[in-house]
């Protein structure tokens, strides 16, 4: 199943995450820096939805309180609630 999320206080305007079960397929995140963009959704494609979030939470961006790996995480902290 696809889930779509759209991030708060970051450059990233939407993340696309599938997953099957509890593990991430695949993610898209549109919008925000490129290479960051491409190197979390390679890394967290085949990982757990928990091991994402316990790698990615609280991840911080120049003083944000917050960041695309984090908003990540708690897309994915959202999508455990629905298919729980």
């Amino acid at each position: 199943m696809v889930y779509r999320y759209e991030p708060k206080g970051v450059c990233s305007r939407q993340m696309n995450i599938e997953v099957e079960g509890e593990i991430i397929k695949s993610v898209e995140i549109i919008g925000g820096c490129d290479g960051n963009r491409k190197g979390i959704s390679i890394l967290v494609a085949g990982m757990n939805i928990n091991e994402a979030i316990k790698k990615l939470k609280g991840i911080d961006c120049n003083g944000k309180g917050t960041s695309c790996p984090d908003q990540l995480a708690r897309a994915l902290e959202e999508i455990k609630e629905k298919i729980a």
